[in-house]
């Protein structure tokens, strides 16, 4: 007995082909579609006018963080259940004062300055609400002529 006589074989067709190359192509396109939202869903950056420009100003950034840091200032943000900020400051003279500005990634929300006032201790907080969601805040302490500068996520 032939052993091809129970073996049906079948044919590649046209069909099968085209079967093959729409499912490729379905996968590449769905995810590609996925990766995009997923990248214009999640950019937390910051964007600059000129990139060149911020480049070069790069390393006096660097300067400046070095020189804050010798300073010992430190300062912890807290989200309270009413909205407003609580900023513990550490390190700092006792005539520090503390400003923010919130800015929404993406441009979503329009900036919020933020004002606090001490609360004794080294405790500031925020004369106004900062509305719920996810937030890059810029905070800034100043005392004389120095000014201590930090930028933190928010959520």
């Amino acid at each position: 007995m032939n052993r091809q006589q129970g073996i049906r074989r079948r044919v590649f067709t046209g069909r099968h082909m085209t079967a093959i190359l729409v499912a490729f192509f379905g996968v590449v396109i769905a995810v590609n579609i996925t990766m995009a939202r997923f990248a214009t869903g999640s950019f937390g950056g910051i964007v600059v006018e000129n990139s060149y420009v911020a480049s070069q100003q790069f390393n006096g950034w660097l300067q400046q963080a070095e020189q804050q840091r010798q300073w010992g200032w430190g300062a912890l943000t807290a989200w309270r259940p009413d909205g407003r900020l609580m900023v513990t400051v550490t390190g700092a003279p006792a005539d520090v004062t503390v400003h923010a500005t919130a800015r929404h990634p993406l441009g979503r929300m329009p900036d919020q300055a933020l004002d606090f006032e001490p609360q004794g201790g080294g405790r500031f907080l925020s004369r106004s609400a900062l509305p719920e969601g996810r937030w890059t805040l810029r905070l800034q302490l100043a005392a004389g002529a120095r000014e201590w500068k930090r930028e933190e996520e928010l959520r």
